[in-house]
């Protein structure tokens, strides 16, 4: 049977492009805001776009973030896409304004060092070893991305300490372009907007489920 897959709907965009390229891979998928069948299904992924506050407020609202936590202490997967990854570190900072996000990876998102943002385009990746996201994609495949915040590497000693297998991009300074961590994944990039590649992540996520 194909694995269920819950994108929650908490006031984000981005909904449908991610539910139709997670169908495409062969999931059962349903958008909904319904608190229970997150917590039910095989896989949960949390979307984002626009700006942290906004959508840690969003999460809040419906009360997402204490599912996220249960499906966490509990090791039942969660995807995080694009600022749905950014929600799950310690906080963000965004203009001098700093929210508590989810609290799931220790850490700080913070605006990128460059010389251009957003960061808007196509990137390629340097997945670390025994990456699951990035099983069998080519070394110098290309994902899309359209951000301006993200977890540098500076900041991201933390989260190694504590066992994650970071894949890293750069943009002005290296960051996380995806995180791995136990039933915990997240990628800055859109997998749902990167074609044949991003299909290839999303697969490679449900054979985890």
């Amino acid at each position: 049977m194909s694995p269920k897959v819950v994108v929650l709907d908490y006031g984000s965009g981005n909904l449908r492009s991610a539910e139709r390229a997670l169908a495409r891979v062969g999931a059962d998928v349903t958008v909904t805001a319904d608190l229970a069948a997150a917590a039910e299904c095989d896989g949960l992924v949390v979307p984002g776009v626009g700006a942290f506050a906004a959508c840690m407020a969003g999460l809040r609202g419906i009360g997402g973030e204490k599912v996220i936590a249960g499906r966490v202490e509990a090791g039942r997967p969660v995807l995080g896409i694009c600022v749905g990854m950014q929600v799950l570190f310690a906080e963000g900072v965004e203009f001098g304004l700093r929210t508590e996000g989810c609290g799931v990876f220790p850490g700080t998102v913070d605006r990128l060092d460059a010389p251009v943002l957003p960061h808007m385009g196509w990137n390629t990746v340097a997945p670390p070893p025994g990456s699951v996201l990035f099983d069998g994609v080519a070394a110098g495949t290309r994902f899309y991305f359209v951000h301006s915040f993200g977890l540098r590497m500076r900041d991201a000693g933390p989260l190694i300490d504590a066992g994650a297998r970071l894949t890293v991009t750069e943009h002005g300074e290296p960051f996380a372009a995806a995180v791995e961590h136990g039933a915990v994944a997240a990628t800055q990039f859109h997998p749902e907007k990167s074609g044949d590649a991003g299909a290839a992540v999303l697969s490679n996520w449900l054979g985890t489920l």
